[in-house]
């Protein structure tokens, strides 16, 4: 695939960090905290009440294709859950957050439909529906009844009615159709009080879809492609980036798209315009942001899902299209030449009202040489497993994890306990601009104005053969504070794992071997190098060790300019 667009950045642009970016207030929590509580009362469980359905009106093809030994293994009743054997008859009581999201969604069904043992994966998937029915159908509550996963729910549900409807007791197969209405009821009232982005967007393609597949579901259906238009207006930027800003988030959306136009599919209609478009537009933003190895980079805590994970989304999805190679709103830079292929994250953190968990990473960048990664972010803040702890989890959000300058050892933006994002970056300016001899960006954020009286402006200049990325990092005065003393610093540049760093006689430089791969040089100016631990979070949340360069310096009350160069020597 080659990069997409031409168009420029125009000088001076700024990427301003919009209002309301502190946490919910108070009255906002206790009235989101009071509004769950009156899904217990027996008002909301009157609300859900209705007609029964007798069937549903077509079964939809999972666009997506299972792990078959992860589905072999659900047979003999374990599930494999990153790195963990979780034996299936547990999974109700189990609280880690992503797996009991992973069993509300019934994403499961996926993998144990991909045995293509229909005979034996039956009885499987009915236990586990059996088991969520007892426990869940007549108690409205969190997780199992949360607006997206509800939403989710219905999704593979429908796409696996052979795998859950197959039983010859008519009482379970009701009980199972009403659940499908009655979460529908549920997401009638609840889908546009979810989080925008990603979640309300899951609740509303859950109404959607019970309204393609339940006999009299056209008002529903009417009122759901409504609202998921709305949602997707909301939730997505203009260049197709989910406002949550997280990749691994983005192939999710991807997904969830296309199991619905696979409904769609199956009644033989055609997704709607704005769905359909914004499904359009979602694919190239995430392709954005891939490396040279086709797999996505570490922003915003994701996962780095593989180039064989994403390829099989992006075919299922239908689209064809090539990288977005400037993300303006998403906030997202791309760089190409040759075989190099560079993104950086060029905007502020995600508000705390759109996503959970952001990182403080403005300005930092990752790069890679063909199939070979070389800097990377440490990644992985928001994956969970028991390889990361919570205090690893949280450290994995600090401007530290990422390649990037940080001040005084404190985060570009304040990382709250309670997972949100504190005062820091607010606005960035960025220009970028494209000539024959190669690419080149210079931007800047202010989120160390307040505390320190210092602006950090980053300078990346990829040369047109990819060979040679010069770059700048410095610190200029600005804002009210006024220093008077001199202000540590550090850039930081992780390895990605089989990159290992040998430090020159000199000091300023390291020779970087790529096990495998070329060979790259590192040169710095203005400040002293280290080779120090660092590491890098797979896509199944298993951390690895690795190493990191770091050029540690002091700014005086004036400033400080450190220039750095990586070059291509094999």
């Amino acid at each position: 695939m080659k990069d997409a667009g031409s168009e420029e950045i125009p000088v001076g642009r700024r990427l301003v960090r919009a209002s309301g970016g502190t946490n919910l207030s108070l009255s906002e929590r206790l009235a989101s905290q009071f509004y769950r509580l009156t899904w217990r009362t027996p008002l909301h469980a009157l609300k859900l009440r209705g007609r029964y359905p007798l069937k549903l009106l077509a079964v939809p093809e999972d666009p997506l294709a299972g792990d078959p030994a992860i589905g072999h293994a659900m047979l003999e009743g374990v599930l494999y859950w990153r790195g963990e054997a979780v034996a299936l008859g547990t999974l109700e009581a189990r609280r880690e957050p992503a797996l009991a999201d992973h069993y509300h969604s019934f994403a499961l069904l996926r993998d144990l439909a991909a045995t293509g043992m229909r005979q034996r994966a039956a009885p499987v998937a009915e236990a586990l529906v059996r088991n969520w029915l007892a426990a869940h159908a007549e108690t409205v509550s969190e997780p199992a009844w949360r607006a997206d996963l509800a939403g989710r729910r219905l999704l593979f549900w429908a796409a696996h009615a052979p795998l859950i409807l197959s039983s010859s007791d008519l009482v379970y197969r009701s009980a199972v159709l009403n659940g499908f209405a009655r979460t529908a009821r549920h997401l009638d009232r609840t889908a546009d009080r979810a989080p925008p982005g990603l979640e309300r967007i899951a609740a509303w393609c859950g109404i959607v879809s019970t309204g393609l597949l339940i006999a009299g579901g056209n008002g529903r259906r009417s009122f759901g492609e409504a609202g998921l238009a709305k949602a997707l207006a909301s939730g997505m930027t203009s260049d197709g980036g989910l406002v949550c800003r997280a990749p691994d988030k983005q192939l999710e959306l991807i997904e969830l798209l296309t199991m619905l136009k696979s409904t769609y599919a199956a009644r033989k209609l055609e997704m709607p315009e704005p769905i359909d478009e914004a499904l359009t537009r979602a694919v190239p933003a995430l392709l954005g942001v891939t490396m040279g190895d086709g797999g996505l980079a570490s922003w915003q805590g994701g996962r780095p899902f593989s180039r064989l994970q994403i390829e099989r989304v992006i075919n299922a999805s239908g689209v064809r299209t090539r990288p977005l190679r400037q993300a303006r709103e998403w906030g997202y830079q791309r760089l190409v030449a040759g075989a190099t292929v560079l993104t950086q994250d060029a905007a502020p953190p995600p508000l705390n009202r759109l996503a959970s968990h952001g990182c403080a990473s403005t300005l930092a960048f990752e790069l890679s040489d063909g199939i070979h990664r070389l800097i990377v972010n440490c990644g992985g803040a928001r994956i969970g497993g028991r390889a990361l702890g919570g205090g690893l989890a949280e450290g994995l959000r600090t401007t530290a994890a990422h390649s990037t300058l940080i001040v005084n050892d404190t985060n570009s933006t304040a990382i709250l306990a309670d997972g949100g994002i504190g005062r820091g970056v607010v606005e960035v300016e960025l220009d970028r601009q494209e000539s024959d001899g190669g690419s080149r960006i210079e931007a800047s954020h202010d989120g160390y104005a307040r505390r320190f009286g210092l602006r950090h402006c980053r300078t990346l200049a990829l040369t047109s053969d990819g060979r040679e990325l010069r770059g700048e990092d410095a610190l200029l005065p600005a804002g009210r504070k006024r220093k008077s003393a001199t202000t540590g610093f550090a850039i930081r540049f992780h390895l990605a794992p089989g990159v290992e760093a040998t430090p020159t006689a000199d000091g300023m430089g390291a020779l970087l071997r790529i096990d495998g791969g070329p060979l790259w040089q590192f040169r710095c100016r203005g400040a002293a190098l280290t080779i120090e631990p660092s590491l890098w979070v797979d896509a199944e949340g298993t951390p690895h060790n690795t190493q990191q360069l770091a050029v540690n310096g002091e700014a005086a009350p004036g400033g400080a300019s450190i220039a750095w160069l990586l070059k291509r020597a094999g």
